[in-house]
């Protein structure tokens, strides 16, 4: 055997192997908690239990999921969280900024696995680097995202005068609504805020915005907004308003544009960590990752059914065009 061929064998071997110091005791049992709006059965979802398999953590194996935290209102997140913390479950995953904010007023022992706007801004740790405390996982940059998927859908939409922001109060502080209307007003254009805090004012709150003349919508970052976009990108091709999400999968579902990291690497990420916990790592002592791929996508299907015609300087820019 080649040399070459013998060190691709190795380093191959190395992705799958644990981490040295951390195996997992053998004929135990790890119960993992879970905090999330929406249902078990979602792809995301799926992509973290496949990663967490291939370290070997098996659900209904060595493995046990506390589903009650799944399709959970914001309301019952608390209660939810109170009730995983009496389980004295290994660790808890929770995903959003609502969900997070209930596992740390739960538990401040239990090892927190979190999917974040910002986690530094919100007060869930001191530092990305040294989180400390009983909580790590994934800041996503929401803030600056938004931000860019701003000046994305201006240059999508020039004649937009009036551009509309769905937000959801669970995920998105009001300063960083008014960053973003600043931001909106110093390109000219007036930002209409709309608040969506329940799955039944998605439609309503996207009719409202076009009543009132927006002429671009821009989907902010929210677990319930990711979870029901597919009411968004139904009903903003039938109003034929240009639209814009957060994660990349959601315009190779049939939304216009995308900009930012695809939800699935990141749950992959998440998995890794509680891997690592799991082994007996301290979350405090794993520091918080953030995305590393950002991609822009552009679904030209999507552009010809609304009618409307794409700038081809973005159209060259973007990462992948769906026809």
């Amino acid at each position: 055997m080649k040399r070459r061929e013998f060190m691709m064998i190795v380093s191959g071997a190395a992705v799958f192997a644990p981490p040295s110091g951390f195996a997992q005791e053998t004929g135990r049992t790890y119960r993992l908690g879970v905090l999330a709006v929406g249902p078990r059965r979602q792809s995301a979802h799926d992509n973290f239990f496949d990663e967490l398999r291939r370290h070997g953590f098996v659900e209904g194996k060595n493995l046990i999921v506390d589903g009650r935290g799944y399709e959970a209102r914001a309301e019952q997140l608390p209660t939810l969280a109170t009730g995983l913390a009496k389980a004295e479950v290994e660790a808890i995953l929770c995903a959003g900024p609502a969900a997070t904010r209930a596992g740390r007023d739960a538990t401040r022992h239990i090892p927190i696995i979190a999917i974040v706007d910002d986690m530094v801004a919100a007060g869930f740790v001191p530092s990305l680097a040294r989180p400390g405390g009983n909580i790590t996982g994934i800041s996503i940059l929401a803030p600056e995202l938004d931000g860019k998927r701003l000046d994305i859908l201006i240059e999508l939409a020039p004649n937009a005068r009036r551009i509309a922001a769905l937000a959801d109060p669970n995920s998105t502080a009001s300063p960083r609504l008014q960053a973003l209307r600043d931001a909106a007003q110093a390109r000219g254009v007036e930002l209409l805020i709309q608040m969506v805090n329940v799955p039944e004012r998605i439609v309503p709150a996207i009719d409202e915005a076009k009543r009132m003349g927006a002429m671009a919508l821009n989907v902010l970052a929210s677990p319930i907004l990711h979870l029901w976009r597919g009411d968004i990108i139904e009903r903003a091709a039938t109003l034929r308003l240009p639209a814009i999400y957060q994660w990349v999968e959601s315009a190779e579902e049939g939304g216009l544009v995308a900009y930012g990291p695809r939800i699935h690497q990141l749950y992959r990420q998440m998995a890794r960590q509680l891997a690592k916990v799991l082994r007996g790592a301290k979350p405090g002592d794993l520091p918080v990752e953030q995305p590393t791929a950002f991609e822009l996508v552009i679904n030209l299907k999507t552009a010809k059914t609304i009618g409307h015609e794409i700038p081809a300087g973005l159209v060259l820019r973007a990462d992948a065009v769906i026809e």
